[in-house]
């Protein structure tokens, strides 16, 4: 029985260092235990593979009774924790005045000849929406809930893997297992109690995208799927929404400013069509290096702020494209196409 439970902890926990979904090695785990309880069923008393694995099958009803319990318990333990997130109450915002911690947390904000108190009050009074709290979404999102934005959306479907830990900084290994929406929730309370947080545990789909994304003055796509993208840019143009949308791959990442205006492309003014199969693969097919998402998801965060307080040049009409590889980064003119699917078409 020692040696099937030794086996166990190596497939769910040298499973873990290595990576492997959660969902993997639980039906791993299924598996074994499933083979153990035929093992212990169809062979004979004294048969030196019953004996090896339990000898009695009493034994491992005991201890799958156990285990049962106990993951019962934990996912009861989840389940208040994420009810509890879900109903947390916003931080209150007084959008005419700073409390005199928040003057002092933002005073090299307040300083800055282009954001000054003017800018610091258009932050506190945006509302911005990040679309994934992933590797592009984790820097961001920490970034400006540091800066003071003051309501935040995250949506994202997905939960906390050991996988993500080499760039999503946001999230922890205690977290592992956690909606990302929330573990992202419980990172920027922690930073800044000042911003009202908002998480969507769920994926971001058609039949809710427009009521939510009406909510909120500024997009920000970080997902790594181009369904997705696709969607947000076109209820974004639907609604005259700027978006910021940032994709990386290996050791190259990309961003831009799209529908800042009129004049300005959209998303499917610059990727028109969807790439055919292997020519952009996300970054669990061709890997990525791991502070990249760091430095483009911050570049997504500084062009909001840009946006949000008006200062400076955005990214309007322009993509930056960043080769962390050759330290190379190369500025190139994007334009508004007046055969777009979607923004030619809205018009």
């Amino acid at each position: 029985m020692l040696l099937i439970l030794a086996i166990a902890a190596g497939i769910y926990f040298g499973g873990r260092q290595l990576g492997v979904a959660h969902h993997v090695r639980t039906s791993l785990l299924i598996v074994l235990f499933v083979a153990v309880l035929f093992f212990q069923l169809t062979l004979a008393d004294g048969n030196p593979l019953k004996d090896a694995t339990g000898g009695s099958v009493a034994n491992w009803l005991i201890a799958a009774g156990v285990a049962a319990i106990f993951v019962a318990y934990r996912t009861l333990l989840q389940r208040l924790r994420t009810r509890h997130l879900e109903e947390m109450p916003e931080a209150e915002s007084d959008s005419d005045n700073f409390k005199p911690a928040e003057l002092d947390r933002y005073a090299r904000h307040i300083i800055l000849r282009e954001v000054g108190g003017a800018g610091q009050r258009k932050l506190k009074n945006a509302r911005v929406l990040v679309v994934g709290a992933g590797g592009l979404g984790a820097p961001a999102l920490q970034y400006l809930a540091a800066a003071g934005v003051g309501t935040i959306g995250i949506i994202d479907d997905d939960i906390v893997e050991s996988s993500n830990l080499q760039r999503q900084v946001i999230h922890t290994d205690a977290r592992i297992g956690m909606p990302k929406a929330f573990s992202a929730v419980e990172a920027l309370k922690a930073q800044n109690p000042f911003v009202a947080i908002k998480p969507y545990n769920r994926r971001l789909t058609a039949d809710i995208a427009e009521d939510l994304i009406s909510e909120y003055d500024l997009v920000l796509d970080g997902t790594d799927n181009f369904a997705t993208r696709y969607l947000v840019n076109q209820i974004c143009v639907a609604l005259s929404r700027p978006l910021i949308s940032a994709a990386i791959t290996q050791w190259e990442g990309q961003i831009s400013l799209y529908n800042a205006d009129p004049n300005a492309p959209c998303y499917a003014c610059v990727f028109p069509a969807e790439p055919a199969d292997g020519l952009a693969p996300t970054c669990a097919e061709a890997g990525v290096m791991g502070a990249l998402p760091g430095v483009i998801g911050s570049m997504m965060a500084v062009e909001a702020i840009k946006w949000i307080t008006q200062a400076g040049d955005p990214l309007n009409g322009r993509m930056m494209i960043y080769d962390a590889l050759y330290s190379e980064t190369r500025v190139i003119a994007v334009r508004k196409s007046l055969t777009c699917m979607v923004c030619a078409k809205s018009q």
